[in-house]
């Protein structure tokens, strides 16, 4: 699927945020943040498809 320069840009920087808080989460192990990080990165997953599948219905070029 060919996508435009925006679906790019709002995909890395999602994937961005979420490799923030896997990370924060490998470096809090058995904590109460790390398990705070984890869930948080899997929301912002199911949000960052929710954004891309939103954006693939409307952009004329992704579409």
């Amino acid at each position: 699927m060919k996508t435009c320069h925006q679906f790019d840009t709002v995909r890395a920087e999602y994937e961005r945020e979420i490799g923030f808080m896997l990370a924060h989460s490998k470096r809090h192990e058995g904590r109460p943040a790390a398990k705070s990080s984890a869930k948080q990165a899997a929301s912002t997953q199911q949000r960052m498809a929710r954004a891309l599948s939103s954006h693939v219905g409307r952009c004329p070029e992704c579409g």
